[in-house]
């Protein structure tokens, strides 16, 4: 028995997201679940997972594969169905904080956090670069809760302004338009010392993809020969993927300017310092007061290069 189970107690519907859609959902006692804020690294992980689930071989439409369940442009029955028909074990992908998500003990959690600057900046490349058919399919599929998603600001400091500042539901203080990204971490880290839950950091991905690619597969309970290893890593480095990102990423070019490729942009950190403002930098600190614990801080921030303590 898990002490401390987390429970739901938020519902969280809008422009993108239907937490609901995981009532449908029936787990498979080895299922993953790469569950990431926003631009932290999630599509990375989803690689990672699937290398090392495949041997290292390539990874075709990863929507297929590691499905989005909570996003509510495919039909929740649609995606389901695919779940069930996959006869290996299984990936699937979230973004929900955890007291929107119902939590399974039987499975395992992978969690990949960020500093918050960075994965704005990562967003900002993102939302800047939706296609007017992006908007008309994510704010006119039918069952949209709440308001559309605004187009993005023209400024980035002004994008900034408002995400830093403000939250799309009531509960939040930051991550308009979308959802939270501080708040986000803080409520999976709350409960890190469940065994089913993994942290990673993107800042240990860059430092030392094998050593973390191992601690990922070590969680999972996935065994890589040693003569496989270097496929599997080779599989998740960043050319790879960018050289992959058309068939990772099928049909992206309706979606963003310059496809897939616009979708995996630099994979680099630090961008922000050239951009953000001193007047900006205190808006940051004082989400991070607002919504952070003084450890998780520390972590987003500067990573641990290994478990979060």
């Amino acid at each position: 028995m898990i002490p401390r189970a987390p429970k739901v107690t938020r519902v969280y519907q809008n422009h993108h997201l239907d937490s609901t859609r995981w009532d449908a959902f029936t787990p498979r006692d080895d299922d993953i679940v790469v569950a990431t804020p926003y631009k932290s690294g999630t599509t990375w992980m989803q690689l990672i997972v699937q290398a090392l689930l495949r041997g290292g071989q390539p990874t075709a439409s990863l929507n297929e594969v590691s499905p989005w369940l909570d996003m509510r442009m495919s039909p929740i029955d649609e995606v389901i169905g695919k779940l069930e028909a996959l006869s290996h074990r299984r990936s699937i992908k979230t973004h929900l904080p955890l007291d929107g998500l119902r939590f399974f003990p039987q499975i395992k959690y992978v969690v990949v956090g960020r500093d918050a600057r960075d994965v704005f900046m990562s967003l900002w490349n993102h939302y800047s670069n939706y296609m007017p058919d992006f908007y008309e399919k994510i704010n006119d599929n039918p069952g949209r809760v709440g308001v559309p998603l605004p187009i993005c600001p023209d400024d980035i400091r002004q994008f900034w302004s408002g995400w830093i500042s403000a939250g799309w539901f009531d509960w939040e203080t930051e991550g308009y338009p979308f959802w939270s990204n501080m708040r986000h971490v803080q409520s999976w880290w709350d409960y890190r010392d469940i065994p089913n839950i993994l942290f990673v950091h993107y800042n240990d991905l860059l430092a030392d993809l094998e050593g973390e690619v191992l601690r990922v597969a070590c969680f999972l309970d996935i065994e890589v020969p040693e003569e496989v290893l270097p496929r599997v890593v080779d599989s998740v480095t960043f050319g790879t993927v960018k050289q992959n990102a058309e068939n990772i990423w099928p049909g992206m070019e309706t979606s963003f300017r310059g496809g897939a490729q616009t979708f995996f942009h630099k994979g680099t950190n630090g961008r922000w310092k050239t951009v953000l403002t001193e007047s900006d930098l205190k808006l940051y600190e004082a989400a991070v007061a607002r919504e952070l614990s003084a450890e998780c801080a520390e972590w987003l921030e500067h990573a641990a290069a290994g478990e979060a303590e």
